[in-house]
């Protein structure tokens, strides 16, 4: 089996939201949704006995603050469609469902349930043992103020990786909205407030995560940025046209700055016709990565579910059949250096990258 360490997951979110519903969040990861009191709803992608049958040995999980429901994707005749940016949100109530959520993954921790991991010798230290290797990511920043001052203290909690933007504005950026067809240069790139989160997380040794934002801001951060160029869960916009998926030349880019891109499993950015069908096939997914892959090498590819976070392909379901993409990797000529690259060792060596350490082995 092919261990993976996966670049975006929403499980935080999902816990977060069925625990509003009475749920025990700690159960429902280590045991699965029946242990969390939950029968009968909805049991996402990703829990303890999931992970282990699929391989998925860490990855970065989100904390995300929602707009709300979304509205569904109502496609035109002609296959198009196009959702609003969501409103900004404001800070304080932001601020609130972060740190509930942070708790959470901190609860889930002294239950055993996983790692939360701060630099790489506690990734492979969790891996070692067969313990789950979460890192903290923030997915729009609306809970950090414009000072920064709640950035020390996320750090502190072991917040590693963050995105400036998801796809709405704040006062760090803006956001690129949920389209097709739409190209992903939709408004203006990152505010000063932003262009001083980028210097701090360079100072600091946090990841900045560009996926979601406009591509002013992803030259923005480019330009500020000495790290390597990440978008941790986009797909190649020139097979799926959606305002979320990355032009040639910012993959280009990524490529130059030996950084990496993770596929995203979500079936709208993987279908050519932006449909959300989940009868989505796998050969959809190799198809973005052979383009990346020959495109800016071996070494820039990796994973970036979006978990809990999207609808995916059928044939995967959820955490358990990731090996299911592994196999079929190696039917498509990808050897095992490779997929112990495309799985785990790219991002390893980005975040150790990230957070000033010496890469190590893989």
């Amino acid at each position: 089996m092919q261990l993976v360490f996966d670049g975006h997951n929403d499980v935080l979110f999902r816990l977060w939201s069925h625990a509003a519903e009475g749920a025990d969040p700690v159960a429902e990861f280590i045991g699965g949704a029946a242990a969390s009191g939950l029968t009968g709803k909805r049991r996402g992608h990703i829990d303890m006995a999931r992970a282990t049958e699929g391989g998925l040995a860490g990855g970065l999980c989100a904390i995300y603050i929602s707009s709300g429901k979304s509205p569904p994707v109502r496609p035109d005749r002609n296959g198009h469609h196009a959702t609003p940016l969501a409103a900004p949100l404001e800070r304080a109530p932001s601020l609130d469902t972060a740190l509930a959520i942070a708790a959470m993954a901190l609860r889930i921790e002294r239950a055993g349930g996983w790692a939360i991991c701060r630099n790489r010798a506690d990734i492979d230290a969790a891996m070692a043992v067969g313990k789950f290797a979460a890192v903290l990511h923030m997915e729009g920043c609306e809970p950090i103020d414009a000072d920064l001052t709640a950035l020390e203290v996320f750090y502190a909690a072991g917040l590693r990786s963050l995105g400036p933007v998801w796809s709405r504005n704040n006062i760090f950026g803006h956001g690129v909205p949920f389209a097709y067809p739409a190209h992903p240069d939709t408004g203006p790139g990152l505010t000063d407030a932003g262009r001083r989160l980028v210097k701090a997380c360079n100072s600091m040794g946090i990841l900045i995560d560009l996926a979601h934002i406009t591509e002013k801001g992803f030259w923005d951060v480019a330009d500020l940025s000495d790290q390597p160029l990440v978008a941790s869960h986009s797909n190649v916009h020139a097979i799926t046209p959606v305002a979320r998926n990355l032009t040639d030349r910012q993959i280009d880019a990524i490529g130059e700055r030996k950084g990496l891109i993770g596929l995203n499993f979500a079936v709208g950015m993987l279908r050519p016709d932006g449909q959300e069908n989940k009868d989505t096939p796998i050969s959809d997914m190799i198809r973005h990565i052979d383009y990346l892959v020959d495109r800016i090498g071996i070494d820039c590819v990796a994973l970036g579910s979006d978990f809990d976070g999207a609808p995916i392909p059928a044939e995967i379901g959820d955490a358990a059949g990731l090996q299911k993409l592994i196999d079929r990797l190696r039917n498509a000529g990808y050897g095992d250096e490779d997929l112990v690259k495309i799985c785990r060792g790219n991002w390893l060596r980005v975040l150790a990258s990230a957070w000033h350490e010496a890469p190590n082995s893989q």
